[in-house]
């Protein structure tokens, strides 16, 4: 059954007006519910807030959430997303969802805090190995706050040319005013590394010096979210432009038998040995936890089995140590 203190942050959301709240605690409460083995539950519960959503979507005013696309230069500098991810479903540190909900509180309730002369968080700096949710982390930010999530292309926002790279990062910070969003720089560190380092060339480091003034002199509505996988090879500079900065690291063992369970809550076994499989995972990444437990029961429905087998959860959970050892 549902906790108090869910059923009344369900409530207060309701009262509230707060739909996202709303939603969150709904799929919140569903993940607890599959947690305890009510996956028939927590799967109805799922399916409702699915079709809530989508009943909102279609009555919603058009001005709600924009429907953006960049379009000339912008279109080969941008990409753009609509997610549908929420915090409820990310398994992160204590430290990292507490600061993930300051920004969203500080985000909705930019009003009040405007009245006393602040301004909410929305510079971000993420910092952690591959696959621990610092891209997730942008989706969930776009999705709870129903925003587009624009994607910056490093690929053609980076040339040889003198200044033409600046000037393709100053047309990203224009967009950044004109349309409200999520603006995600993933592998920052490609733009970010040190000046003076041995990878260090002179077009990086205008583009560099570029980013450093556009980032502190932008006053508009946007959120940035900057992401690396190499917190030690950015430029210190660089630190002191983001309004908070987020250090991501792999699950231990609890968070890992909980993105086990609910990754598995739809065909898991019901004598599952999660803590044993928990400790298996220690030292894998989120996405690599999460990839373990698709690729076990692909093999139970490739093999008409009806639930995941503990041994093929820690088969694959043992491939993916030995890859990634390898990598």
């Amino acid at each position: 059954m549902a906790r108090a203190d869910q059923l009344k942050a369900l409530l207060r959301a309701y009262a509230g007006n707060e739909e996202t709240q709303f939603y969150s605690v709904a799929l919140q409460m569903a993940a607890d519910e599959a947690q305890r083995g009510h996956t028939k539950l927590a799967n109805e519960l799922r399916d409702l807030v699915d079709a809530a959503k989508s009943r909102t979507a279609r009555s919603i005013s058009p001005r709600a959430v924009p429907i953006a696309q960049p379009r000339g230069e912008l279109a080969e500098l941008l990409t753009v997303q609509y997610p549908q991810q929420h915090l409820s479903q990310m398994v992160v540190s204590q430290e990292v969802a507490a600061k993930l909900k300051r920004v969203l509180n500080e985000q909705r309730q930019h009003a009040r805090l405007s009245g006393h002369g602040l301004t909410p968080r929305r510079k971000l700096l993420l910092v952690g190995p591959p696959g621990t949710g610092k891209t997730l982390t942008a989706s969930v930010l776009a999705a709870e706050l129903r925003l587009p999530l624009f994607v910056a292309r490093f690929d053609s926002l980076i040339t040889k040319f003198m200044g033409e790279s600046a000037s393709k990062l100053r047309l990203v910070f224009e967009a950044l005013k004109s349309t409200r969003g999520v603006y995600l720089f993933d592998e920052f560190d490609s733009l970010g590394l040190q000046r003076g380092s041995q990878h260090d060339v002179a077009e990086m480091r205008r583009t560099l010096n570029m980013f450093l003034q556009l980032i502190e002199q932008d006053t508009s509505d946007s959120i940035i979210v900057a992401a690396t996988n190499h917190g030690a090879s950015l430029d210190n500079a660089l630190f002191r432009r983001f309004d908070d900065v987020v250090l991501y690291g792999t699950p231990d063992r609890a968070m890992a038998v909980l993105l086990l369970k609910n990754s598995l809550a739809a065909m898991a076994d019901a004598d599952l040995d999660y803590e044993t499989l928990g400790v298996a995972a220690e030292g894998l990444s989120q996405a690599d936890v999460v990839r373990a437990a698709q690729d076990a029961m692909k093999d139970a429905v490739l093999q008409h089995r009806e639930g995941v087998a503990f041994t093929d959860v820690l088969t694959h959970l043992d491939e993916r140590k030995a890859s990634t050892n390898l990598a």
